[in-house]
């Protein structure tokens, strides 16, 4: 929903309501440092309705949340990253599995027209750039 509302105020569809729902889901998203619950600090480990792990990085996303996804996000909107996006362990996960190419290793189900990479366990051109983009943005927070 925020990827949505932020391409509609790029698109130049911007209201000072749709700007303020955005920066409120925004907020809730740092808040949470994009995978923590606010109640306890404990990690999200799997999405409530679909079970997926919030950790795993697939390409196409679907309508499924990853961290990469939230990270992704907040680079597009914009966001300087400070302490509720430096998270070590989330940093971690990026840059280790950016080292090596980052494998779409459990996709989610869905039929693709036409087939982005070479299928499941596969090095996935699209998450290594996702994951670069990323940590392009992270790094030039200094």
């Amino acid at each position: 929903m925020l990827e949505a509302l932020l391409e509609y105020e790029l698109a130049g569809g911007s209201s000072t309501e749709v700007t303020e729902a955005r920066l409120r889901g925004q907020e809730y998203l740092l808040e949470r440092r994009t995978l923590r619950r606010l109640s306890t600090g404990e990690m999200i480990e799997r999405d409530r309705k679909g079970g997926a792990a919030w950790t795993r990085f697939a390409f196409p996303t679907w309508w499924h949340y990853d961290v990469l996804r939230g990270l992704e996000y907040l680079r597009h909107a914009g966001v300087v990253p400070d302490e509720r996006v430096a998270e070590g362990d989330r940093a971690r996960r990026v840059e280790t599995r950016q080292r090596r190419p980052v494998a779409a290793r459990d996709p989610h189900p869905g039929t693709m027209a036409v087939e982005l990479d070479q299928g499941e366990g596969q090095p996935s051109r699209w998450n290594t750039l996702r994951a670069l983009r990323v940590l392009n943005w992270y790094s030039a927070r200094d």
